[in-house]
């Protein structure tokens, strides 16, 4: 194991696991695509706001008549801004259903076949049955299989492969200057919302045809505010490379941010994306420069002496967290700090959690009041509270 792949697994919680005797065994999480109404603006906004860096790119240009595509990079984080480029194409169908989106979490695995069997044999829907991609660079073995909504995960093999991305793409210059630093380095975990009585059935999904186990599990007063409430379960491969918290609606007195999420995206998907980072300080100070909004967390967060005595402390001063907003939360293995951007796009529906571990395998329970309120304060500006 390289140094590198050593720093990304401790920046996310992963463990270390003999695999391979998994019935599902996964590498990790290879990249997210998402469907966007104009995916050559998304990849300027993701490379300048986010600190990106476009590696690669496919569209009509080498044959691909129905979307141009995008391939931005940032440490093991990628992600494939896909746009269509005609009504009938499967991105312009599918951002006329929910607007800017994530339609695939794409998974790495050592055996696309093996791993495809399984999932079938284990009652998973096939959308792709496994196949080869091959160019001059060699041979990328892929399949996908459904889970919530239109969410879908590919199954990808790419160890037989050294171009720039997949078969089709080619390699594309940056569109800004990389920065010397990158913003953050590996996506943590992928957030998704389900109608209300159907997150139990998905993570039975999970635990069935994966084989993921439950890590966390938030009910009741854990996770509900005066006005709204959700439940969420956490299922995780054994590595924890993949975390894949599952939210649904609770009967509450206003409209929870799940159901405000459900109605504008139009059905179940992923609500957002925790990305991992190892200085969470700069890497708000520049995305906030660059334009991102983040949360308002009020000072009273900050000033709350149960809070201080509960975190103890921390690698950075608290002023240093209260003047940018960033929540602290410790449990039994360390602590994390984390922060939360609004929506980045028109819709209410998809945005970013960045995230610094110290130890901690947690998600923030202790902050969640914090976060809904905040969510809360956003969603009544908007008039959906």
């Amino acid at each position: 194991m390289t140094q590198a792949v050593e720093d990304i697994n401790e920046l996310i919680g992963a463990v270390e696991r003999d695999v391979s005797h998994d019935p599902f065994p996964l590498t990790g999480l290879d990249h997210v695509l998402f469907y966007v109404g104009n995916a050559k603006q998304a990849a300027h906004f993701y490379s300048t706001a986010f600190g990106m860096t476009l590696v690669a790119y496919r569209g009509p240009e080498q044959g691909y008549r129905d979307h141009a595509e995008y391939v931005l990079r940032s440490g093991s984080a990628v992600f494939v801004l896909a746009g269509g480029v005609h009504r009938q194409a499967a991105a312009t169908q599918h951002h006329e259903r929910h607007g800017d989106g994530i339609a695939d979490i794409a998974l790495e695995v050592p055996d696309v076949d093996a791993a495809y069997a399984h999932a079938l044999q284990q009652g998973a829907t096939g959308l792709e049955q496994p196949h080869d991609e091959t160019d001059e660079h060699g041979t990328v073995r892929v399949a996908a299989i459904a889970t919530y909504g239109e969410t879908r995960h590919t199954l990808i093999d790419r160890s037989r492969y050294s171009g720039p991305w997949r078969p089709g793409f080619v390699a594309k210059q940056p569109i800004v200057a990389p920065p010397a630093k990158r913003f953050f380095q590996a996506v943590d975990h992928v957030v998704g919302n389900v109608e209300l009585g159907k997150m139990d059935e998905w993570v039975e999904f999970y635990n069935r045809v994966m084989g993921f186990t439950n890590m966390a599990e938030f009910v009741g007063d854990d996770i509900a505010t005066e006005y709204s409430a959700l439940m969420s379960k956490v299922v995780a491969s054994g590595t924890r490379k993949v975390k894949f918290p599952l939210n649904e609606p609770a009967v509450s007195r206003k409209k929870s941010q799940i159901d405000e999420y459900l109605e504008f995206y139009g059905g179940p998907g992923a609500q957002h994306i925790a990305l991992a980072t190892g200085d969470i300080l700069r890497t708000v100070d520049v995305m906030r420069a660059a334009g991102v909004e983040f949360l308002v967390t009020p000072d009273s967060y900050y000033d709350d002496p149960e809070l201080r005595a509960r975190i103890g402390r921390v690698r950075v001063p608290i002023e240093d967290l209260k003047a940018r907003g960033i929540l602290v939360d410790r449990d039994e293995d360390g602590y994390l700090l984390q922060i939360f951007t609004k929506p980045v796009q028109d819709r209410p529906t998809v945005f970013f959690e960045l995230i610094e571990r110290h130890g901690s395998l947690g998600f923030g329970k202790g902050n969640f009041k914090a976060l809904f309120e905040a969510i809360e304060r956003e969603q009544e500006s908007r008039g959906n509270l």
